[in-house]
């Protein structure tokens, strides 16, 4: 067996699905070994993503477990044997493993929800916009390392599956650069917005009683709602949320600040008032 020496988000997920799995049936990795016939090294590599497993096992593992979810168990399979290699593979070892694993997210992402507060969100930046982002950063990048990450943000920005953006006025007002690249922002951001699958919402600076103003998220929705994910920014790079319990605090935040939020209509009036003032 070939050991991965950096498993993806997408493997080590796998991993955590079959160990909640094992847990929930009672049984330890030795005994979960048996019914294979390998050991116990083996089922802790197949949990920690180190490992691949065929779609005949990991079926007899949950049949095991007495999981009856055939659903779940087919989307599991699917990531189990999916091996086809993203695009985001090419800048592996160029850029820190995060981004990659968060394009391998977006890719493999039945819809997306996302709340913004500060900046406009990457699926929707405009090449200047994200370069003076990314200028920003401290320690500052070198020229090759920053032109990697605009490089690979702007190949992200292929969105397939639905996308909700809720983004507050404070992100669409900070300008990130100067005023011609605030106001190309802006403009980009309406354009977009008239896109089958994208959805803007604002909350503008009016609203009384915002109190949910640190609930920035993306909300990645998998084949199946067990397979969710919530990314958040984190000062080293992101937290990949996955827990049932966490994951339905999420939606419920999703709800309540898309609630509070202007229709798509009104918001797509609000952002072309603010390109007007630019």
């Amino acid at each position: 067996m070939v050991l991965r020496r950096e498993p993806t988000a997408r493997q080590m997920r796998l991993g955590v699905e079959l160990r909640r799995l094992r847990e929930a049936a009672g049984l330890t990795t030795i005994e979960a070994a048996a019914l294979l016939g390998a050991n116990r090294v083996q089922i802790s590599q197949i949990e920690g993503g180190f490992a691949g497993v065929s779609e005949e096992r990991l079926r007899r593992l949950a049949s095991h477990y007495s999981c009856t979810d055939e659903e779940f168990v087919t989307s599991l399979v699917a990531m189990a044997t999916d091996r086809t290699p993203g695009w985001w593979e090419e800048y592996r070892g160029l850029l820190p493993t995060p981004f990659l694993d968060l394009a391998e997210l977006e890719q493999n992402a039945t819809f997306q929800r996302e709340v913004a507060l500060l900046c406009v969100p990457g699926l929707l930046q405009t090449e200047e916009y994200a370069r003076a982002v990314f200028s920003s950063r401290v320690p500052e990048l070198t020229p090759t390392e920053l032109e990697l990450r605009v490089q690979h943000r702007l190949r992200r920005q292929c969105i397939t599956s639905p996308y909700e953006l809720v983004i507050h006025e404070a992100a669409l007002r900070i300008r990130v650069s100067d005023r011609a690249a605030s106001r190309t922002q802006l403009t980009t951001l309406l354009q977009l917005s008239e896109a089958d699958r994208i959805t803007v919402r604002v909350v503008p600076f009016d609203l009384d009683g915002f109190a949910r103003s640190t609930s920035a998220m993306t909300y990645a929705g998998g084949a199946v709602a067990k397979l969710d994910t919530v990314v958040r920014d984190v000062p080293h790079g992101s937290a990949f949320i996955d827990s049932e319990a966490q994951l339905g605090a999420f939606r419920t935040r999703f709800r309540k600040v898309e609630a509070v939020s202007m229709s798509p209509e009104r918001s797509r009036d609000f952002v072309n008032r603010l390109v007007k003032e630019l």
